[in-house]
């Protein structure tokens, strides 16, 4: 049985912050072969499809695909506002390696 992803606090707050479930939208993540280490992570607003995993808080949605969803088993998907940017990001317990920009990652 595989863990689904954990989705914190912090991300939901963002979410709402920028009005997601007002629109329909949900925060969706996914997993593609690319990147500079063989697989990479697609974060986007999208509406929730009929077969995804919705993982809600607060009226928030965070939707993963069937495909991505043996990838992300037991991840962590967060918002961070550093100096660098803000974005979501993703602790992916799966990754073996990962790129410098948290984007890209190797099983």
């Amino acid at each position: 049985m595989q863990l689904p992803p954990v989705v914190t606090p912090r991300a939901y707050e963002r979410l709402s912050e920028i009005g997601a479930a007002g629109d329909g939208m949900a925060l969706r993540v996914a997993v593609e072969g690319g990147g500079c280490s063989g697989f990479q992570y697609e974060i986007k607003l999208d509406e929730p499809a009929r077969d995804d995993l919705v993982l809600e808080a607060d009226g928030e949605k965070v939707v993963v695909d069937p495909v991505s969803l043996p990838f992300l088993a037991g991840a962590t998907i967060d918002f961070s506002d550093e100096l660098i940017g803000a974005r979501f990001t993703i602790e992916n317990p799966n990754a073996s390696s990962s790129c410098g920009c948290g984007t890209s990652f190797s099983m």
